[in-house]
């Protein structure tokens, strides 16, 4: 498509909307916007971008952070492994490189948590290398516009794109590479797109052919499995009681309530109180069990219950941590958690 990169940053010149890590070069931060803006739109990554570049402004602050002060900040943009992987290359960043984040291609990937996108996006933000981005936007410009029907979720259409988009990379690479990104998240969307008023709308192959809705393809369905929680909300007046989530589940790292997972959705609380897990709690009292809460994750969906124990005394179980209700917590929750307890209800009585 000859004269593409010209047509695409001069629609971006008129079209970018202003963003705080498009007015920087500091590699540090392009790496932290690309982080958090991995799977979350904009608008909500935005706030959590001005929050960890306030808090560490430089990738040392990162590193010599607290991985649960960590966990706290990035509460509720999910997916929590990137904020401990993102806390992980920060300290080897300070170890390996002297606290100087790196910003040419090559190094980059080979810090832990930075793939081809992130590496490519970094190092052609921060000093204009010329290597093309290909992420989600990438994918879905280039395969309506060329008409691609390559699954891209293969090995072979990762090697198509990624060639295609190499050699559609205009100069300045930085702002070819931020005019497709922006492209396809403002225009080239994947749900309505705005074709009527796309500068690329005749030259399109999809919109000729009417296959806009159908492209890009990808090979395999995500299957989504469903786990029910019945979670134990154990209070003595105004304090309850948490636990650390461990390896191996997700959320680790982060606290949520005391736990019986069940095949199905459970009803009788006999089930609950005589579970094996339902653990040494003693003098209770059973006072309310909460609606279904639906909480959706890239593999899972979970269906989650609250059941409210009351207890005659405080509870001395080393195994929980205490959290007076009338402060803030200061430990990092699962949004389900965060939802439960913005909706919760003292029973009375």
């Amino acid at each position: 498509m000859k004269g593409f990169s010209e047509e695409l940053i001069n629609w971006y010149a008129g079209a970018k909307r202003d963003l705080p890590w498009r007015n920087t070069t500091d590699p540090y931060l392009i790496w932290l916007s690309e982080v958090i803006l991995q799977q979350t739109r904009v608008s909500q990554g935005l706030s959590y971008y001005y929050a960890f570049a306030e808090r560490y402004p430089s990738v040392t602050d990162l590193a010599d952070a607290a991985e649960q002060d960590v966990l706290k900040l990035w509460q509720g943009l999910g997916y929590y492994s990137r904020a401990r992987n993102l806390r992980h290359t920060a300290v080897l960043v300070k170890e390996n490189y002297g606290g100087r984040f790196p910003a040419d291609y090559y190094s980059l990937l080979k810090l832990k948590g930075i793939g081809p996108y992130t590496a490519a996006a970094v190092a052609s933000f921060a000093q204009n290398e010329a290597v093309a981005v290909v992420d989600g936007n990438v994918y879905r410009v280039l395969a309506r516009l060329f008409g691609i029907d390559t699954p891209i979720d293969t090995t072979a259409g990762k090697k198509q794109f990624q060639q295609l988009a190499d050699e559609l990379l205009g100069t300045p690479s930085s702002l070819h590479n931020q005019a497709i990104m922006e492209f396809g998240a403002t225009v080239c969307k994947p749900k309505v797109p705005l074709c009527e008023s796309c500068v690329f709308r005749l030259k399109c192959q999809a919109y000729k052919a009417g296959t806009i809705e159908f492209l890009p393809q990808k090979a395999k369905k995500t299957k989504v499995t469903e786990r029910y929680f019945n979670y134990l909300v154990f209070s003595h007046e105004d304090d309850f009681y948490l636990k650390e989530r461990q390896k191996g589940d997700v959320w680790q790292g982060l606290y949520d309530f005391p736990l019986i997972e069940s095949d199905m959705g459970v009803e009788d609380p006999e089930f609950i109180i005589h579970h094996a897990d339902f653990g040494d709690w003693k003098g209770f009292e059973l006072k309310q069990r909460s609606e279904t809460y639906v909480h959706l994750l890239s593999h899972r969906r979970i269906k989650a219950t609250f059941w409210e124990f009351e207890l005659k005394r405080p509870d001395t179980q080393s195994a929980f941590t205490t959290v007076n209700s009338r402060e803030p917590i200061v430990y990092p929750l699962p949004q389900l958690i965060v939802n439960y307890l913005a909706n919760r209800k003292r029973p009375t009585g």
